[in-house]
């Protein structure tokens, strides 16, 4: 038995989870807002349960409007491995496909899907995921890992 007294104890990064159907629009402007305004302070993924091709051009275009580049990003598939590694999965319209693990915090945000929207209808969209991201960074970064 050692003298020397513990470490402080370091608190775990929370880890969000973004998912929509197909990871080209509304899970990816979440993501992006997340990881622009908390920075290092939270773990930031997205998937889609049938993801496109490649993120919807209006949705990269009013994200550059406000300043994020998404040109190099890529919708991924959604995996029981991302959710399970995940303190708060946040879905968008994904409906049954987004596995459940118990233990886990689960938001639904409803909002307009983009798909197939021209970028004066993705702006609204987009505003109201920055109001809804800004809200969750105040409650992860505030709220102790023990009572999420």
């Amino acid at each position: 038995m050692s003298d020397q007294p513990a470490p402080p104890q370091v608190p775990a990064l929370p880890q969000v989870l973004f998912v929509c159907v197909h990871n080209a629009g509304r899970s990816q402007m979440a993501a992006a807002f997340l990881t622009h305004l908390a920075g290092d302070r939270i773990r930031v993924r997205s998937a889609g349960s049938a993801p496109a091709d490649q993120v919807n051009p209006a949705v990269v275009t009013a994200m550059a409007e406000a300043g994020i580049d998404l040109t190099g990003e890529i919708p991924k598939v959604l995996t029981a491995d991302a959710v399970a590694a995940s303190d708060v999965v946040i879905t968008m319209g994904c409906g049954d496909a987004c596995p459940v693990v118990p233990g886990k915090r689960y938001e639904d945000w409803v909002l307009d899907d983009p798909a197939g929207q021209g970028v004066e209808a993705v702006r609204p969209i987009r505003d109201a995921i920055e109001t809804r991201v800004r809200a969750l960074i105040d409650d992860l970064t505030t709220t102790p890992a023990t009572t999420r």
